[in-house]
């Protein structure tokens, strides 16, 4: 494998709500794409919804070349993946489709090319598992929307090369995604276990009546996830630690914080239990549609990716 040839040309396998998002993305980074799904009314839907996305993606800064032009779409899978440095596969979430399509992909696909999924669950090596060259089968799981979100995880298979998974990084980090490497394969990667883990506390305090559906988004929302959208929480320990850092925090601050870790809940969801969340989140919503709150979260998202961007004065 030619580990200098550049990655211009992209596969897109699937476009829903992720293949179009990063057909969006990748045409703002100047690439060309080729995408392909077999659904009514793809094509017309796919560019919809690169048109609605655009103005979001000039404000954060178009590359040079950037155009929706750039963009051809087929029915025929052997087509959309002639000539493509990197595909980006995004079908339904069952293994034994994944399995026979990445089959498919391996089969028809430049011998050079990477061959990514968007899955959020299924492993790369049950993917890869039916391919002639697993080597370069690998997760590149972007968080929604793929052309606003930079986190991008990327974990290899039991049978993907090192350099595959290094190439991916690259690019990924180059058309400015924030790609992070997982080193073993684990289900619902890691930012999705991390949402869970939360929400299966907020589940629990609403269970236990401390407080109501809308407060409990506020706590995070007004509270760590403003912190959150600056550092991480092992960072904002850092700080926590004072002077001290990390290491005073461990010595001293967390003594009060362990306690917490037993006393974290364990919810029954049971149906009233939706019920209940289902209601507050209604109530919270009020007359905005989900579409609504989306355009509203993604206007915000650009505010503060924009911000990110500033450099940061002493």
């Amino acid at each position: 494998m030619s580990q200098n040839k550049p990655i211009r040309r992209i596969a897109i396998i699937g476009t829903g709500v992720i293949g179009a998002s990063w057909t969006a993305l990748f045409l703002a980074k100047g690439l060309q794409v080729v995408a392909t799904d077999v659904a009514p009314n793809a094509e017309a839907a796919l560019r919809k919804f690169v048109e609605a996305a655009w103005p979001a993606l000039k404000r954060l800064g178009l590359s040079s070349g950037a155009s929706q032009s750039n963009l051809t779409f087929t029915a025929d899978l052997e087509q959309a993946l002639a000539g493509a440095d990197l595909v980006q596969e995004n079908g339904p979430e069952r293994p034994d489709f994944k399995m026979k399509l990445f089959a498919d992909i391996d089969e028809a696909a430049p011998v050079t090319s990477i061959i990514a999924s968007s899955s959020s669950g299924i492993t790369p090596s049950v993917m890869q598992s039916k391919c002639k060259h697993p080597e370069r089968v690998l997760v590149g799981h972007p968080f929604n929307p793929p052309h606003l979100i930079p986190l991008v995880e990327v974990v290899g298979g039991a049978k993907t090369s090192p350099e595959y998974v290094e190439r991916a990084m690259a690019f990924y980090a180059s058309i400015g995604k924030k790609p992070i490497l997982l080193k073993k394969e684990i289900p619902g990667h890691v930012a999705n276990r991390l949402q869970v883990a939360l929400f299966k506390e907020v589940l629990y305090l609403i269970e236990q009546d401390v407080l109501s559906v809308a407060d409990a988004d506020a706590a995070v929302s007004w509270g760590p996830g403003l912190r959150w959208g600056i550092m991480g929480p092992s960072l904002q320990f850092h700080l926590a630690g004072g002077a001290g850092g990390i290491k005073h925090f461990f010595e001293g601050v967390f003594a009060g914080l362990t306690p917490l870790l037993s006393a974290l809940g364990n919810p029954q969801v049971t149906p009233e239990l939706k019920q209940k969340v289902t209601e507050g989140v209604l109530a919270e919503a009020g007359d905005r549609s989900v579409e609504q709150l989306a355009k509203d979260e993604n206007e915000r998202l650009v505010g503060l990716l924009a911000l990110r961007a500033q450099p940061v004065h002493a």
